[in-house]
């Protein structure tokens, strides 16, 4: 591969400014095959990044459609993205941990105790005393206390506010109202978050034995909650139950549109237009045009479809994007600006890379570390909403079974390395999306519960050996 410098219209060579003179940087750009001949050799090296979860969606779109008559209905879609979102969501919170190359297993749980503690300040009008006789509630409260100090004492200031809000609900018995049910559960993972925080990056103990107790612990916690064989109902509360149920209007679904994809647009092709004005190494402007047009038709193919009618019963109708598609895109958005724009991003990534490299550059590691599974506990409880509001209810198994193992597997599929430094937020949507579609495509297929967890398992043990045989390629290339 042969670099060939900037030219101007003259087909001299471009005039380098003095900063760019002066620092070095590289203002070289690629043709077309240049720039896919390079990606291809990233690729012969073993950093396949999120290639072998697209292929392997491909496929499963490819097998499911041939062998299912409804599984590329309308109706079917819609539910595949239902169904998928709660997964895809905590997904997306476990990214930041593994990027430290650490692990939370008590996710799922986590999780169930935001959203019982959600459905019973629902179901008992604001009456957390009741709800959880005297023990409990004071132990609560104390909780999230000790939450709000420990997040102070490493000064993650949204660790110490959500705690002290969360407080304030249960204290004053604020009355039932799904906004403060969705805030109320957000304190709660945030607190959670902050404990599991600190024992991992202060008190120094691993991860997996820290989260693999919490999770223990916090399945004892949802079930004194609830209570054996109990059942705390949301659906009876219109917003919280649209959360996963409802759609957007069409109007809205196309306003969605524009605004998604167009500041997608907007965002890719200025920042590329931009470099190449400051005659900086840019992308081949064919490839990013052709990277935008897909993105665009793809968009508008899926926003037309969706807002077509899809109800089976002919007197009712279901058309709009669902609300969960906004959620997904805002998170998404959200988490990839922190992690690729902020300094806080990059540190992550410092961290995940070489943890006493990024000290000596004056990282606080601690900080950092303590902060990645306040994110994850947090993102978790945001799950739980979209997941409780498509069940319905909340049961004493919330969080537990599957939901951490699907989580954590859906991030590792999607191309975000378990050895920490390598990872991007629609990593965990793209291998969300591939276990959605496996649960999805094989209940069409009238198969087994445990064939269900078979194939996932098998998925799951690809990517990570895929994982791991692409760093060991790296390392010796």
């Amino acid at each position: 591969m042969t670099d060939t410098p900037t030219t101007g219209t003259t087909g001299e060579k471009a005039p380098e400014s003095g900063a760019i003179s002066d620092f070095g940087i590289d203002t070289t750009s690629k043709s077309a095959g240049e720039a896919l001949r390079e990606y291809w050799a990233k690729v012969r090296g073993g950093d396949f990044g999120s290639l072998p979860a697209l292929l392997g969606l491909f496929v499963l779109v490819i097998f499911f459609s041939a062998q299912s008559e409804t599984f590329l209905t309308l109706g079917n879609i819609s539910n595949l993205l239902a169904q998928g979102a709660g997964i895809v969501i905590i997904a997306m919170g476990l990214v930041f941990v593994l990027l430290l190359g650490e692990i939370d297993l008590s996710a799922g749980t986590a999780s169930g105790v935001a959203a019982s503690v959600m459905a019973l300040h629902l179901v008992k009008s604001g009456n957390m005393l009741s709800a959880f006789g005297d023990g409990v509630f004071y132990i609560t409260c104390a909780f999230m206390v000790i939450a709000a100090v420990l997040s102070g004492l490493l000064r993650i200031w949204p660790g110490v506010v959500l705690p002290v809000v969360g407080l304030v609900i249960i204290l004053i018995g604020v009355p039932p109202n799904a906004w403060v049910e969705m805030l109320l559960a957000l304190c709660i993972g945030t607190s959670i978050g902050s404990l599991t925080g600190y024992l991992v990056a202060k008190v120094g103990i691993p991860s997996f034995v820290v989260t693999l107790a919490l999770f223990l612990a916090w399945g004892g916690v949802v079930l004194k909650y609830i209570g054996q064989g109990g059942t705390l109902p949301i659906r009876n509360d219109k917003v919280l139950f649209n959360v996963a149920n409802g759609n957007l209007s069409i109007l809205n679904s196309w306003i969605l549109f524009l605004l998604a994809a167009g500041g997608y647009a907007a965002v890719v092709l200025g920042r590329h237009f931009a470099r190449l004005r400051k005659g900086l190494v840019a992308q081949p402007t064919p490839l990013v045009l052709i990277k935008v047009g897909v993105v665009v038709v793809l968009s508008a193919a899926a926003t037309f479809l969706l807002t077509q009618n899809r109800a089976v019963n002919p007197t009712v109708t279901i058309l709009g994007v669902p609300y969960v598609v906004p959620i997904v895109l805002v998170l998404l958005t959200l988490g990839t600006f922190v992690l690729d724009r902020t300094s806080y991003g990059r540190h992550i990534y410092a961290v995940g890379g070489n943890a006493e490299a990024a000290r000596r550059a004056g990282i606080n590691v601690a900080q950092i570390r303590m902060s990645v599974f306040v994110i994850a506990s947090s993102v978790a409880a945001l799950g739980a909403i979209v997941y409780s509001s498509k069940v319905g209810s909340v049961a004493p198994d919330s969080g537990g079974g599957n939901t951490l193992l699907f989580a954590v597997g859906a991030a590792v599929i999607g191309g975000t390395s378990l050895f920490g430094g390598k990872g991007r937020l629609r990593d965990a949507v793209i291998g969300g999306a591939v276990i959605a579609i496996i649960s999805n495509g094989l209940g069409l297929l009238k198969q087994e519960a445990a064939v269900v967890s078979i194939v996932t398992g098998l998925v799951l043990l690809l990517a990570a050996s895929v994982d791991a045989l692409s760093r060991r390629r790296s390392a010796a290339s």
